[in-house]
């Protein structure tokens, strides 16, 4: 893997099929949703949602989905807006190649670049889910769940005053 060529893209005609064949692998499958039930959420939710392509090249890895200042949970009024990852899939014949680590880094830097000072992901509990790779990119549950998933965040540093 080439860590310069790692990229998130937009999906557009020319992608959608290659996005559309992202599977993880079988095992996997009851841990995160497809990328076509990805899409269809980002289109009823598309004033909230940043769906995109995980690229190393022009070699599609990988899918990631956003949120972005969306409440929690909206039968508690004092729930504040959050941001984080919604969505991530890596390609089976593409894991532990950092990918997952990239697009996640990826969505902590948009949702500092939105004025966010924290990022939340929701997952799967249990020996077969994700979260030692979300505590070891430094999520930390907050008690709370949403459904059947942990919720957790992450503090996120503040942009530098001289970042343009």
């Amino acid at each position: 893997m080439s860590t310069p060529a790692l990229r998130l893209a937009e999906l557009t005609p020319a992608t959608i099929d290659a996005a559309l064949a992202l599977r993880v692998r079988p095992d996997q499958e009851h841990l995160v949703a497809p990328v076509a039930t990805s899409l269809a959420e980002a289109y009823v939710h598309g004033d909230t949602a940043w769906p995109r392509l995980i690229l190393d090249g022009e070699r599609p890895v990988g899918f990631v989905m956003a949120f972005f200042d969306v409440r929690f949970d909206p039968e508690r009024p004092d729930d504040r807006p959050r941001s984080g990852l919604w969505r991530l899939l890596i390609d089976a014949g593409q894991q532990r190649g950092g990918y997952g680590r990239f697009a996640v880094e990826q969505v902590c830097a948009e949702v500092r670049r939105r004025g966010g000072t924290r990022a939340t992901v929701t997952y799967h509990p249990g020996p077969d889910g994700p979260e030692a790779f979300y505590a070891g990119l430094g999520f930390r549950p907050t008690g709370e769940l949403s459904g059947d998933q942990v919720v957790a965040e992450r503090e996120l540093e503040p942009l530098g005053e001289f970042l343009e």
